[in-house]
C-alpha cells in the first residue's frame, strides 16, 4: 500500500475482516509511535498532552474533522492538558485498514 495519509477510507458497512496481528504490526510501522494498540488488537489510540485547555479542544476539534471527513469516525476524549483520539471499526469489532488511514492523516494534519 502506498502512503497512508494519502488513502482514502473504504465503506464500511459491518461486513469484512478484522486485521490479523501482522498487518496490524505493518501499517502501526508506518505510524508515529505515539499510536499505542490494545492488548486485544481492537483499538489505535494516542494521547497527546498540553499546558491548557485550548490546545486539546483544537486537537480534538481536528480528530472529529478528519474522522467525519473520512467517514470513519474517532473516539475523542479531552479535558485540561490532554486530548486521546482512539480508532476502531465499531462494525467489524477490531481494526480495519480505515483505522491507520485516519490516523495517518492525523499524523499528518498534527506535524
Amino acid at each position: 500500500m502506498s502512503d497512508l495519509a494519502s488513502s482514502s477510507c473504504a465503506v464500511c458497512d459491518g461486513f469484512g475482516a478484522v486485521l490479523p496481528a501482522d498487518r496490524i504490526a505493518d501499517l502501526k510501522s508506518r505510524l508515529d509511535p505515539a499510536w499505542t494498540i490494545d492488548a486485544a488488537n481492537t483499538s489505535l489510540s494516542r494521547k497527546l498532552l498540553f499546558k491548557g485547555f485550548a490546545k486539546a479542544v483544537y486537537t480534538a476539534n481536528l480528530a472529529a474533522f478528519i474522522s467525519d471527513k473520512e467517514g470513519h469516525h474517532a473516539d475523542v476524549a479531552f479535558g485540561w492538558g490532554y486530548c486521546e483520539i482512539t480508532f476502531t471499526s465499531h462494525e467489524l469489532g477490531g481494526l480495519s485498514e480505515n483505522d491507520f488511514i485516519c490516523a495517518a492523516k492525523f499524523d499528518a494534519a498534527i506535524s
